[in-house]
């Protein structure tokens, strides 16, 4: 046993065992996925996650099989992403191998890329995302994008726009969505603003102006120890073909979005403050 064996957390070692995940004789799968890299990683998501303390609600409405989970995206960086993925991993029964959908640009950043592939998650593209469903397996995709994640906090709590490509897979595929409800990682790291000019010359999708930028410099992108609360709402079936009008698609990213709303609304009353 190498020291890189030893590190992995047991909870993390019994749930990667339950999984049942096809890779060829180097160890990947045919996204990247490398389970026994991804242990090592999960070991410490799981220690990142406890740093905010979350409280999980509904687990069980993740379903075996073929599923998308759509939580609202908030925080500035994707600690909402780790949190919910670590939950789904090491809380559901069985344990979901979550396969993320990422933002195109992810690859461009060294060192981050390659531990995202090992882990899981993809490019977030339509084929990418279709081929992983037809696999069986849980795809986590924010259907408000770098939006979501990006925005100030004027507009806290306040759901962007939802895309339709999610809809259209569950459609496409036959699987059912998840709505989920995160409320806390808005407080996690507050902007201001967002600072396009600078996000464009760096080709990120958005850069924020923390709050505590003045005092803090560049650490005020270190997280604020804020709780989480995750609600994992009823799956939600739809029907109809898949190329479909937008606006008959729209109704249905409609019904997504209202339960997700609801999901963060029931949390933002039931919680007791930030931290």
């Amino acid at each position: 046993m190498s020291w890189l064996d030893a590190a992995v957390d047991p909870e993390v070692e019994a749930a990667f065992e339950a999984l049942s995940i096809e890779v060829n004789e180097m160890g990947y799968d045919a996204w990247g996925f490398h389970p026994r890299a991804a242990k090592i990683y999960f070991s410490i998501a799981k220690q990142v996650a406890r740093y905010f303390r979350p409280e999980i609600h509904g687990i069980e409405n993740v379903p075996e099989g073929r599923c998308l989970i759509t939580p609202n995206h908030s925080g500035q960086l994707p600690f909402d992403g780790l949190v919910v993925a670590t939950s789904v991993l090491l809380q559901a029964t069985p344990p979901r191998m979550v396969r993320s959908m990422a933002e195109r640009w992810f690859p461009t950043l060294p060192f981050v890329n390659i531990a995202f592939m090992r882990s899981g998650v993809v490019v977030g593209d339509p084929i990418n995302c279709r081929n992983l469903l037809e696999h069986e397996n849980a795809i986590l995709v924010f259907p408000e994008g770098a939006r979501g994640s990006g925005k100030p906090w004027p507009k806290r709590y306040q759901l962007e726009k939802f895309g339709r490509g999610f809809m259209r897979l569950a459609l496409q595929a036959k699987a059912p969505i998840v709505p989920v409800g995160v409320v806390g990682a808005e407080e996690s790291i507050i902007s201001l603003a967002d600072i396009k000019p600078l996000a464009k010359l760096f080709g990120m999708p958005y850069m924020p102006l923390p709050v505590l930028l003045p005092l803090l410099g560049p650490l005020a992108m270190v997280p604020m120890p804020t709780k989480f609360h995750v609600y994992f709402g009823e799956p939600l079936t739809f029907d109809g073909p898949f190329d479909d009008e937008d606006e008959v698609i729209e109704e249905k990213v409609q019904k997504v979005k209202q339960a997700v709303d609801g999901l963060i609304q029931r949390g933002l009353e039931e919680r007791d403050g930030w931290f």
